[in-house]
């Protein structure tokens, strides 16, 4: 199975999309030991790894009782030779190239290698230990130089470009000819008309960055385990709840720090616990480690991991023929070039600033009054401040706790009767728990899925809790795609990063988790309802800038009044929400607006000055070129820092979004506007969603993006219904 970049080990991709990168590549020889073991290793010592042939479990799902540490590097690399033996007799067939000798053959191809990378890259996102960080490590530059022996294969592109010169004669199906395209397209686009002299430099170049974005990764995940603050004074953790400092002594206990407290941190600039603290020095504490985890100058200090990153992109973008690594990327996006996606964010920013700037004087009079009765000195507003003081702003505002909110949201209750209960709402689904599927991990829990006529359709993982060990952020991706040419159907998963409550207590989650577990499983849907031929265009196989559109689309469920209704109650008494705080939880939903789309902007414009560099410019210095890169594009607000600092940003350095991170606005855009077209025909109706599942979810890549929006929604996109949504339209003018 041919897909572009799915092979280079990477992080799953954080916050969202997690779709799959296709992806293949060369063949640097094993290392020695490696290579030695796989040319003596007797044939049924081979056989016996898990991953040398298809599981026998419902799905193909992973035989993770079986899967041991060992395994993974064996089959990688087996996996590779298999690919590259498979690809050569593609291109050494004497017969003339013809659509199904050529794009379908390759269709075929890498079957054993995407079954181990799919499983591998799932787990050392989640459920990682140092012995399959050195795999990692090891297999890196080998699967980017894989990926470059099959696209810089020139004898192989010959016959890719024959296919592709004659596509409008050969009379294929829509699908077929789409899939000429993309593949045809992805081929040039990593550089297969290159001369052989500038292939050798991109095969280097495609190595290095390999190995430093998976060496970001592992750098960071240490990093962010290492800076999480420890206290044995629980005075200062006062404010905290029952379960939260519950949660920080369990977490202290597994540190094997009996006694104290540790605050494990999320892969945001912000920590959920800033809101509840009331030591104004413990808060500083806190924010000041997330805020310099991986700026430390030991071991795991990224900055000049970073900075050689995007140095090195910017080379191999115009090696490429490009101005500068953006114009690369986005050639195949939406978006199409960083001009217009530079141009789409700043419409945005000046709104978002002027509503923050806003709110920060709110924010401001709040610490004053509240100095004032405490007869002590006020203060200025720092970023530690913010969502302390803005919870007490809507508390006085709105007379709205988040403390009074979450016993409505206990986790099990908000994915049954809530994420579960509007898929069924609007396309017929039905969940069933399955206990007798092996996990990586015991805290894992998965479902299958039946569609409205009964049969199976998908398997279901969900991956909640917060571990040092597993990546930041939250995502989806496969552990095996669908395809009707493969016979395959989807396993998919879901991973977030809430804290796991003590033993015996309740999950509860913040409205912001809600929303996380709707938005996950909105990509979840992209890929369950894939109802491809092949595997390239399958699924969640879209451009950046589209594939987050299902996840931001499906958010809009949580809110509404017959799904909320259903899920939102107590985990005590079964009772509903009582009517008063869900009027207050509405009158608040687009309070702290500026600061959640500032922080948003700020961090995707950061992404995309990173990736304008020209390949001319000196390697910069991270600090100061983050620091220049705000101030230009106004969103440099001291109390209001980006989302992720460059510096722990793994969505650009290790998570494929690297000049990407845009697409989080503009799917918002489609989302807002599709959620109009929902609204104006009827709301949470079958009738909407089979038609939208039709004409969206179910298509993956099988045709323009841009045109199978319109043909859905009848017209293009506005961005009015999400400056409404998003608070930006009644924002002032700076």
């Amino acid at each position: 199975m041919l897909r572009l970049r799915m092979l280079v080990i990477a992080t799953t991709i954080a916050l969202a999309a997690c779709s799959q990168q296709p992806g293949s590549a060369d063949a640097s020889p094993a290392p020695a030991s490696t290579a030695s073991a796989l040319a003596t290793a007797p044939a049924d010592a081979m056989t016996s790894n898990p991953f040398f042939q298809a599981s026998t479990l419902p799905f193909q799902a992973p035989p993770f009782d079986k899967i041991t540490d060992a395994d993974y590097q064996p089959a990688i690399e087996e996996g590779m030779k298999r690919q590259l033996a498979e690809v050569q007799k593609i291109a050494d067939n004497p017969e003339p190239a013809t659509f199904e000798n050529t794009y379908v053959a390759l269709e075929k191809t890498g079957v054993m290698l995407n079954r181990v990378m799919a499983v591998f890259n799932g787990v050392t996102a989640a459920n990682t230990n140092p012995t399959l960080q050195k795999v990692q490590e090891e297999e890196a530059p080998r699967l980017a130089a894989h990926e470059d022996a099959i696209y810089l294969n020139d004898k192989l592109f010959q016959r890719v470009a024959a296919v592709h010169d004659q596509r409008d004669t050969l009379k294929l199906d829509p699908e077929s000819a789409r899939l000429v395209e993309v593949v045809y397209d992805n081929f040039v686009h990593a550089g297969a008309k290159l001369s052989d002299a500038d292939k050798a430099k991109l095969k280097a170049m495609n190595k290095e960055e390999s190995s430093l974005s998976t060496a970001f990764t592992n750098k960071l995940l240490a990093a962010t385990k290492d800076a999480a603050p420890v206290f044995g004074d629980k005075s200062k953790l006062d404010g905290l709840s029952d379960a939260e400092l519950a949660a920080a002594s369990q977490a202290g206990d597994n540190r094997k720090l009996d006694g104290k407290y540790v605050l494990s941190l999320q892969n945001t600039t912000q920590q959920p616990e800033l809101q509840d603290l009331n030591d104004r020095a413990t808060r500083q504490q806190l924010f000041e480690a997330s805020w310099n985890r991986a700026e430390q100058s030991d071991a795991n200090d990224t900055r000049k991991t970073i900075e050689r990153l995007a140095q090195l992109r910017a080379q191999e973008a115009a090696l490429l023929g490009y101005p500068n690594y953006a114009a690369w990327k986005l050639e195949d996006q939406m978006a199409k070039t960083p001009a217009t996606a530079m141009g789409f964010m700043q419409k945005l920013a000046p709104a978002a600033v002027a509503r923050a700037t806003r709110e920060a004087a709110d924010i401001q009079a709040q610490i004053d009054k509240d100095q004032k009765a405490l007869k002590q000195p006020t203060f200025k507003l720092q970023p530690w401040d913010w969502n302390h003081y803005a919870e007490q702003v809507r508390k006085a505002r709105y007379d709205l706790d988040e403390n009074q909110i979450k016993p409505y949201f206990e986790l099990d209750n908000v994915l049954q009767n809530g994420v579960f209960y509007a898929a069924n709402q609007l396309y017929g689904l039905t969940f069933k728990e399955r206990k007798d599927i092996p996990v990586y991990q015991p805290d894992v829990r998965v479902f299958e899925v039946f569609d409205a006529d009964g049969k199976s359709l998908a398997l279901f993982y969900c991956d909640y809790f917060k571990r040092d060990n597993k990546g930041g952020g939250a995502w989806m991706d496969n552990f095996v795609g669908q395809s009707k040419l493969m016979n395959t159907k989807p396993v998919i998963y879901n991973v977030a990063n809430f804290t796991k409550p003590a033993a015996g207590e309740p999950a509860l989650l913040s409205f912001d988790d809600v929303i996380t577990m709707f938005h996950e499983f909105g990509h979840a849907l992209h890929g369950m309802f894939a109802d491809e031929e092949y595997p390239t265009l399958s699924g969640t196989n879209t451009a950046r800038d589209f594939v987050e559109f299902p996840s931001q689309f499906n958010e809009h469920w949580a809110t509404n009044p017959k799904v909320f209704a259903h899920y939102a109650k107590n985990y005590k008494t079964g009772e509903p929400m009582p009517q008063a705080l869900v009027d207050k939880m509405k009158k608040a939903g687009k309070f702290n607006m500026g600061y959640n789309m500032t922080e948003l902007v700020a961090a995707a414009m950061l992404d995309m000055n990173w990736h304008m560099l020209g390949a001319d410019a000196p390697q910069q210095d991270a600090d100061t070129f983050e620091a220049a890169a705000l101030k230009k594009d106004g969103v440099d607000l001291s109390y209001v820092p980006p989302r992720y600092r460059s510096s722990y940003f793994q969505h650009i350095w290790g998570n494929g979004y690297a000049a990407g991170y845009y697409a989080y606005l503009w799917t918002q855009m489609l989302a807002d506007d599709a959620f109009v077209d929902f609204k104006e025909n009827g709301g949470l109706t079958r009738a909407n969603g089979d038609r939208f599942r039709q004409m969206v979810l179910s298509r993956g890549n099988t045709e323009d993006l841009a045109k199978m929006y319109k043909d859905w929604r009848g017209q293009d996109p506005s961005i009015e219904p999400m400056l409404e949504n998003r608070g930006l339209k009644d924002a002032p003018k700076k």
